[in-house]
């Protein structure tokens, strides 16, 4: 946490959060509690720019996340995404409820 990401800039005074190449359920305990943590700061920025494998577990997480942030009005953003999360979120409905950034290039 708190590294900027390779896919854009990050607004100074943000907590970034970056996700991990293996983004599945192993991991989803730790990711939590750096979202957690995040969770009261404002603004937020997510750089899933490195996730090369995504499950539903993870991609849950990030929509209770998401939910919670908007919950406590705080602003959630992405530096970026790779293509592996964004086609799973996409294959399962998510990519509009995750505010998901445009698909990058393969």
């Amino acid at each position: 946490m708190g590294s900027k990401g390779k896919g854009g800039a990050v607004a100074a005074g943000a907590a970034c959060v970056g996700m991990p190449a293996d983004f599945r359920i192993a991991d989803v305990m730790d990711m939590h509690r750096q979202l957690r943590d995040a969770l009261n700061l404002s603004p937020v920025v997510l750089d899933g720019t490195t996730v090369d494998r995504v499950d539903t577990t993870a991609l849950q997480l990030l929509v209770a996340y998401q939910r919670d942030a908007q919950k406590r009005g705080h602003q959630v953003s992405w530096v970026g995404v790779s293509v592996p999360l964004y086609d799973a979120a996409s294959q399962l409905g998510l990519a509009q409820t995750l505010a998901l950034p445009a698909k990058p290039s393969a």
